[in-house]
């Protein structure tokens, strides 16, 4: 009997908890592991924004109302989460406080606390608050018994403000409970100080909080007597990100029963444990905050400002050895990138190979004088965009533009917009926003009409955005094709977006929602109908998230038919399989963030071989335009099936996916080798120039 789908929200903190487990890994380097702790706290973060703050505004709704619209409890998902978080939130202190911290002191690096400055690095710490701290400081006072809460000003403060609430030692101020609100200015003063090593200790590397500077400046600043600055954190609602998750009459309804939704309402208050119970009562009322908002925590918060923690120059084996972008053995040093493209198909897999080589095409293509036009899909744009800077250049040149952006894309759009004004103002053709479904597809399309008035279609079908800076960080994938039946629909896929089609009718790529789920559907149809006549039917598949019910109830109905379901999950998996099913699923979590989707269908031997940007979620099937194109070309299909299996047998950083080892490491067995998939395969890239 198969089991329940796990819930969506329970399966993404553990994708979290995996996160924390590379925190915890004794294998992955100090300031890694630091690093992992920031990504955990992010991702934390932005799921209280989002996720929590919907199910905070859905249990609002009137009872009956719930019951028709969802098939949960908002109020008992709330709790659940509560649990959840708590007890990483422990482990999150006991691996800072118990590993991180004295390995830190072994290596003679020392995070210190104000009371721990010799009179040097007061000292300096003093100069330093008055020049760069003080002329951002803002000094508030929360109403005091009696007072209401208009008589004083609050700052607002904004969505992961940090901000400390000072005690005062002196008799009126402790008779009237007096408090004092000092917002700390982090993005104007950055989050650590270096201190001067002191006398005795010269090789010694000394950080301080910017909290801790400010704090031991308090009183001077103030001119009162000081007692403690506690420190607290306010996480508020983001925009209801609804659509992403229901759609038609539901998302309508929903719409409508939360038309009078407060933007921005608090939705975690992390504050200082040893902060006292009448200070926390005073601040809870002021703020308007409910029990269920308030998390305590240690005295330092907002770990994602981690990522800047000061390294020690010299000690690179602090960290992962670089692995700089390779050259691709094909385009590198092309006089035309265009013609290697028109010659034969090309994968491009990042950050394992340089991504230079698109804004490179783009240029290529604004200075060919046969183009006639460039079209691209933007999801999240880079701040300093090559690829956008190479479609104005190419606007320079006459050619024509047309640009999809998505004005959705969460908590990228300023910058999405930004880019889509830019290119507006210089005479492109924007779009934004596909009416009721977001635009997630990885396109680019170069069209080129030659002499003889035959025309070829140059196209990027990706994983990944056109974002030169994840292309560093995300493993992604990029087919660059000529191939015209492949490129036919590429521009069919783009009339859609311009309101040309209402249907695309590809006849090649797989295009949500249209046609993907059920040519996915039909292509597991067929791995069943192999197995039942005594075939080897396998599905092989790689995505970010799976948790739409349809699609795992296929994979069931395989694994049941006696199809060899092996499937690598990184993020979401509401698939968690029992110790009698016949699927195996692993997540990856590494040094490089795992993005890519794959699609591998045995096909009788025959394998067929699929990638693009659609997981298996109920709003990249239904709710977003996504492609995925099949792979033709035979090397690029086993060069996509070696980098699979290269995946599947990881032994370093793999995990299990299942109701008896879940998050469990997968063991190296003595005598077969050590694999770290994203090491192995940067290793057979860079094999592959030696062999040019």
């Amino acid at each position: 009997m198969a089991k329940e789908l796990v819930k969506r929200d329970s399966s993404w903190l553990d994708f979290n908890a995996r996160v924390l487990q590379e925190a915890a890994d004794p294998r992955v380097p100090l300031y890694e592991r630091i690093r992992f702790l920031a990504i955990y706290s992010a991702n934390l973060d932005e799921f209280y924004r989002v996720r929590v703050s919907s199910l905070r505004q859905f249990k609002k709704l009137p009872k009956t109302e719930r019951k028709e619209l969802f098939d949960f409890k908002p109020k008992s998902e709330l709790k659940a989460i509560r649990r959840k978080v708590y007890q990483q939130q422990e482990e999150f202190g006991r691996i800072f406080r118990d590993e991180i911290l004295p390995q830190l002191r072994d290596e003679n690096i020392h995070l210190i606390h104000s009371d721990q400055m010799n009179a040097e690095q007061r000292f300096f710490a003093a100069h330093h608050f008055d020049k760069n701290i003080q002329p951002h400081l803002e000094l508030h006072w929360l109403p005091t018994e009696g007072e209401e809460a208009g008589d004083r000003e609050l700052p607002f403060l904004d969505d992961g403000q940090l901000c400390l609430a000072v005690s005062l030692n002196e008799p009126e101020a402790e008779e009237t409970g007096e408090v004092a609100l000092v917002p700390l200015p982090i993005n104007k003063t950055g989050r650590f100080l270096l201190l001067p090593s002191p006398a005795d200790d010269p090789e010694g590397y000394y950080v301080i909080f910017t909290d801790s500077v400010v704090r031991a400046n308090l009183s001077r600043w103030m001119d009162r007597r000081v007692d403690f600055g506690y420190s607290f954190k306010l996480s508020r609602d983001a925009e209801l990100y609804i659509d992403n998750e229901f759609d038609g009459d539901l998302l309508r309804k929903i719409e409508h029963s939360l038309t009078t939704r407060d933007l921005g309402l608090p939705t975690r208050f992390l504050y200082d444990g040893d902060m006292p119970s009448w200070m926390l009562t005073r601040l809870k009322k002021a703020l308007n905050l409910s029990k269920y908002d308030m998390i305590p925590g240690a005295r330092y918060h907002n770990f994602n400002d981690f990522f800047t923690f000061p390294q020690p120059p010299g000690r690179e084996y602090l960290a992962y050895e670089p692995l700089p972008p390779l050259p691709h053995p094909k385009l590198e040093g092309a006089e035309s990138l265009m013609d290697v493209i028109q010659a034969t198909d090309i994968l491009l897999s990042f950050p394992y190979q340089k991504y230079d080589y698109i804004p490179q095409l783009i240029r290529e293509a604004a200075d060919h004088p046969e183009v006639r036009k460039i079209r691209i899909t933007l999801y999240r744009v880079a701040k300093n965009s090559q690829v956008v800077a190479n479609l104005l250049y190419a606007l320079k040149q006459g050619k024509q533009v047309e640009a999809f952006v998505e004005a959705k894309a969460r908590f990228d759009e300023a910058s999405n917009l930004y880019w889509g004004k830019e290119m507006t103002e210089a005479g492109a053709y924007v779009r934004y926003s596909y009416p009721a479904v977001k635009v997630h597809t990885k396109l680019l399309h170069i069209e080129r009409r030659t002499e003889d008035d035959d025309t070829i279609h140059y196209s990027y079908i990706g994983t990944g955005n056109f974002n030169e800076k994840t292309a560093r960080l995300y493993t992604d994938h990029a087919l660059l094709t000529c191939r015209p039946g492949l490129g036919k629909d590429v521009e069919r896929v783009f009339d859609l977006l311009r309101g040309k089609l209402i249907l695309p009718r590809c006849k090649h790529l797989l295009v949500a929602p249209f046609n993907l789920e059920t040519e996915f559907l039909n292509l597991i149809d067929r791995e069943i109908a192999i197995a039942r006549e005594g075939g080897h039917a396998y599905v092989f598949l790689k995505m970010n998230s799976l948790e739409e019910e349809t699609m795992i109830n296929k994979l069931r109905e395989a694994a049941r038919a006696g199809v060899e379901v092996r499937l690598i999950v990184r993020g979401i998996c509401r698939l968690v399989p029992g110790k009698r099913e016949n699927i195996q699923i692993i997540s990856i979590i590494d040094r490089f963030l795992e993005h890519a989707r794959i699609f591998i269908f045995g096909n009788n031997g025959q394998e067929k071989v699929y990638m693009g940007s659609a997981d298996w979620m109920n709003r990249n099937l239904y709710r977003r335009v996504e492609v995925v194109t099949p792979i033709y070309d035979h090397l690029i299909k086993l060069e996509l099936r070696r980098i699979m299996d290269m995946q599947w047998r990881d032994n370093q950083r793999a995990r299990h996916i299942s109701d008896r080892q879940m998050n469990q490491y997968r063991k190296a067995v003595a005598g077969n080798g050590t694999f770290r998939a994203q090491v192995d395969i940067y290793n057979y890239y860079k094999h592959q120039l030696e062999h040019v």
